[in-house]
């Protein structure tokens, strides 16, 4: 398989008009080309360093998103899941980080890898969160069927053991109330300093990094104090938190469109959390711009669920990235492909001999004006070596 004369952005710059070679899922050669090819260009699939693969996929309005899990079937929900990872695929979103999975995730990962079904690549993280936390309040108190949680260092631990025994890629801590959790507020504690520090003590020794949900200020300084590998969210990151993280490097997925989208009511949502997605909003922007100019390094994490957000978004997500966060097209691009690759310990993002052929054929520059990168113009796409989208030129 091979493109000849496409203008190339590798994922971290331009490089001009290249012949691009790869045979079956990695790339074999990339060189200077004599001539140019029309108005197309190349680049590497995107990355979603935070997505929710189980979520109603069907066409048409979606079902109440806090009972659809309770009423529907493990099995189907699965089905569902492949077709969200299919869908980003074919949108040009070849990797994707699934960060409240189970074994459900952990088997798609391995369906796809495979070759069993065509599908992009998967990280999936555990949840480790406590009775009454985040995570524990998408169930109403009535329903036996809950998912784990921990409560004190010691069941902090095994529950993160219990997720590696489970093939899991990495955790995902909860360290502040949420959005869509029922009842909870985003400033709520979640877990002490000393569950905390088990969590990433126990997550670290099995060498599966920790990625912290974090909203309020207070839920992001303990996270960062105690060593998370990544921010999710990140929304009231004071100056000084900002500073830390940008000294760190630490990454932050800052999920701008859903909130957006829940705090307006332009999805299904309860009062409750159209409320708190509102609050958080009203001051999110001048916080995260803030962030961005001192330097934080913040990566694509759309939190896509098929309700709220739905896979194939990501583009409209890197594309705003840039009106909320200041970025400039170069970098929300890299935020989006070799940034965000880095931030799960990824070898994609990038487009060079020896990666892996995950690539996207598009229409414009999108490295000089970031509103090309959008669906419509996509040609083609390229996962794991193979034609997934479109045609080659």
């Amino acid at each position: 398989m091979r493109l000849d004369g496409i203008p190339l952005w590798d994922g971290t710059e331009y490089r001009g008009p290249v012949d691009l070679a790869w045979e079956p899922d990695r790339i074999t050669d990339l060189s200077p080309a004599a001539q140019r090819h029309g108005d197309l260009c190349v680049l590497p699939g995107l990355v979603d360093t935070h997505v929710h693969l189980v979520g109603y996929a069907g066409d048409g309005a979606p079902p109440d998103f806090a009972t659809w899990p309770l009423t529907t079937t493990r099995d189907e929900q699965v089905l569902h899941g492949a077709a969200h990872a299919q869908r980003a695929m074919r949108h040009g979103v070849t990797t994707l980080r699934d960060l409240a999975g189970d074994e459900a995730q952990v088997a798609l990962r391995r369906v796809f890898d495979a070759g069993v079904l065509a599908g992009p690549r998967i990280q999936v993280h555990g949840v480790v969160g406590m009775t009454a936390g985040h995570n524990d309040l998408f169930v109403p108190p009535a329903v036996p069927l809950r998912k784990p949680t921990a409560d004190g260092p010691d069941e902090c631990r095994k529950l993160v053991r219990t997720w590696a025994r489970a093939g899991m890629d990495g955790i995902k801590l909860t360290t502040s109330g949420g959005v869509l959790s029922i009842g909870d507020r985003n400033v709520w504690r979640n877990y002490t300093r000393d569950e905390i520090r088990a969590v990433v003590d126990e997550a670290h020794a099995l060498g599966m990094p920790v990625a912290s949900h974090a909203h309020s200020e207070d839920g992001i300084r303990v996270a960062v104090e105690e060593g998370v590998d990544s921010i999710e969210h990140g929304t009231l990151m004071s100056r000084d938190l900002a500073e830390t993280l940008a000294a760190r490097r630490t990454p932050v997925a800052p999920t701008l469109l859903i909130n957006e989208a829940i705090a307006e009511g332009r999805v299904p949502v309860t009062r409750e959390a159209m409320d708190k997605a509102a609050e958080l909003v009203a001051t999110r922007n001048v916080l995260l711009a803030q962030a961005a100019a001192l330097g934080v390094r913040f990566v694509l994490g759309t939190d896509a669920n098929g309700h709220h957000v739905r896979f194939g978004d990501q583009l409209a997500e890197v594309v705003h990235m840039t009106r909320i966060l200041g970025m400039d097209a170069a970098s929300a691009l890299r935020a989006a492909t070799s940034d965000a690759a880095d931030a799960i310990g990824m070898p994609v993002g990038r487009l060079a001999p020896g990666l892996g052929a995950d690539l996207i054929v598009l229409r414009g520059r999108p490295w000089e004006r970031i509103e090309d990168l959008a669906t419509e113009n996509i040609v083609a796409v390229v996962s794991r070596g193979r034609l997934v989208a479109g045609r080659l030129p």
